[in-house]
C-alpha cells in the first residue's frame, strides 16, 4: 500500500472504530470514547471512510499509517490502552472483542 494521508488523531479514530466493530455493533458508550480522543468533524470523515473499506483494506491502512507516524512501543501501549477502555466502555467485553484485542496486540507487535 502506498502512503496513507491520515494525521495521528485520524488514525487513532480509524482504529478505535475498527476495534469498535469487532461484534459487529457499535455503540453509544464506544462512539463517546471515540469522540473524547478526536474531534466530532474527524470522527464522521473517518467513519464515512471505514464505512466503505473491507477488513483487509482497514487492516493494510492500519499498519500503514502506524508506520508512517513512527508509532514506537510506548505508542502502541497507549494504543492498546484506549482499546481496552472503548471494549469495557459498555459493560460488556465479548468474546468477539478478546479476539480483537489479542488480535491486534499481535498484529502491532510486528512494528
Amino acid at each position: 500500500m502506498k502512503t496513507i494521508d491520515w494525521t495521528r488523531d485520524e488514525l487513532v479514530a480509524y482504529i478505535l472504530l475498527f476495534a469498535a466493530n469487532s461484534d459487529f455493533k457499535e455503540d453509544n458508550h464506544e462512539r463517546n470514547v471515540i469522540i473524547s480522543k478526536v474531534d466530532m468533524d474527524t470522527f464522521q470523515e473517518i467513519h464515512d471512510e471505514f464505512d466503505k473499506d473491507n477488513d483487509y483494506q482497514g487492516i493494510q491502512k492500519i499498519m500503514t499509517s502506524l508506520r508512517q507516524h513512527n508509532y514506537e512501543k510506548d505508542d502502541i501501549e497507549i494504543l492498546l490502552s484506549d482499546i481496552k477502555t472503548l471494549f469495557f466502555s459498555d459493560g460488556d467485553f465479548n468474546i468477539n472483542e478478546r479476539i480483537m484485542l489479542k488480535s491486534l496486540e499481535r498484529l502491532f507487535k510486528t512494528l
